[in-house]
């Protein structure tokens, strides 16, 4: 298994990095979706049935199978012998950036959930501030990966 893993680690570190940026591209999104969902429609007015749609399939089309991509490709990376010096400090950000962005991913499926039941109580605003919990944690990611502090 170990060797097979080492044969293909080009393709699947390709994939992570595809599967990743999919993932980040919804990420930014949605919240921008739920600003304007918040500030520019009512419940069941005609925009409100358009932002349903278009955030029910961002989620389900595009980012939770980004999400299982990402996870999937990730732990292959992860089991890859060789890759991951385990007594340096990076993987550990890493891995506690991809999950607290997996909660942040988590959070925001909720918030589609509240809107589509009509139970929305978030302002604009304050899904412009949650849109900067993704960027933050991707600055870490980054950083962590490329730096390998």
């Amino acid at each position: 298994m170990t060797d097979y893993l080492i044969m293909i680690y080009p393709w699947v570190k390709a994939f992570h990095i595809m599967a990743v940026i999919t993932w980040m591209a919804g990420i930014f999104y949605l919240p921008r979706l739920y600003v304007y969902h918040a500030e520019r429609s009512q419940p069941g007015d005609a925009r409100d049935d358009v932002f349903l749609v278009m955030e029910h399939k961002l989620l389900k089309l595009i980012m939770n199978p980004s999400l299982i991509a990402v996870w999937v490709l990730g732990l292959m990376l992860i089991m890859t012998p060789g890759i991951i010096d385990w007594s340096s400090i990076w993987p550990w950000t890493k891995g506690i950036a991809v999950i607290v962005l997996t909660w942040f991913h988590m959070w925001l499926a909720v918030r589609r959930k509240d809107f589509a039941a009509r139970r929305n109580t978030r302002t604009g605003r304050q899904f412009r501030v949650m849109n900067e919990v993704p960027t933050i944690l991707m600055v870490i990611i980054v950083l962590s990966v490329v730096l390998k502090f």
